[in-house]
């Protein structure tokens, strides 16, 4: 699937030293299900958990925005 980052998250990820190429191959790798999706991840070079929000239509997948969190709510990750 194509990957594409809304300018938001591109500068978030910016911000916070996410690697964007990390997140691209992670949801490319997989098939998700129609519409708006959420992916709390740890990836390599941060500290905390990653929430990434991306929204899937029939062979695209748009990155809205992506942030580490403070803290997990119970059950997460």
């Amino acid at each position: 699937m194509n990957v594409k980052f809304s300018r938001h998250a591109k500068r978030r990820a910016k911000l916070y030293k996410l690697p964007l190429p990390y997140i691209e191959k992670l949801l490319s790798n997989r098939i998700w299900k129609e519409g708006r999706n959420e992916l709390i991840v740890n990836l390599p070079g941060v500290e905390l958990p990653v929430k990434i929000v991306f929204d899937v239509k029939t062979n695209q997948i748009v990155v809205i925005t992506n942030y580490p969190l403070k803290r997990l709510k119970r059950g997460e990750l």
